[in-house]
């Protein structure tokens, strides 16, 4: 049985398919890909059967990663299907546990950030709004997070 991941944004088109891109590079890089499957979803429906935002996949292939996902809208029974469930600020948080039906379903999400050793508890900025550094900047955050997100998921398996 392995254990599934799920990353959420807005329209799941910059940060949660860079989140599960990464997270299944880093865990192919440590040698326990066989152990875990990812997948992203957005809380909003506006992009759904995109690929990733032109700029982000850019920047992912700068880096080495290719980004292939289809956008797809958070549903319910992503509760049950998902054994952690990671958002990536709180406005999106707040939509997910509102979701939820189940202390068990609530017990499933957190922000992605509190995996992140220099920025606990905050926000993933949402780089669509802004330049191509905003996206290197969100990578970057990502790498990061998902390093050490790895390494706590490590201990539990």
């Amino acid at each position: 049985m392995k254990y599934r991941v799920l990353f959420v944004c807005l329209g799941n088109i910059c940060r949660s398919p860079l989140a599960e891109g990464i997270f299944l590079d880093q865990a192919e890089k440590h040698g326990i890909i066989d152990f875990v499957e990812a997948d992203s979803a957005g809380t909003s429906g506006q992009h759904e059967g995109e690929l990733p935002d032109s700029r982000t996949r850019k920047n992912a292939l700068d880096h080495g990663l290719k980004l292939s996902s289809r956008a797809r809208k958070f549903k319910a029974t992503d509760f049950a299907a998902f054994d952690q469930i990671l958002v990536m600020d709180n406005r999106n948080l707040e939509h997910v546990l509102n979701m939820a039906q189940t202390e068990a379903d609530a017990l499933k999400v957190s922000l992605f950030r509190d995996y992140d050793p220099q920025g606990r508890g905050e926000d993933m900025p949402d780089p669509w709004y802004g330049e191509e550094e905003g996206f290197e900047e969100v990578f970057q955050i990502t790498h990061r997070t998902i390093i050490h997100f790895l390494d706590a998921l490590r201990k539990k398996m």
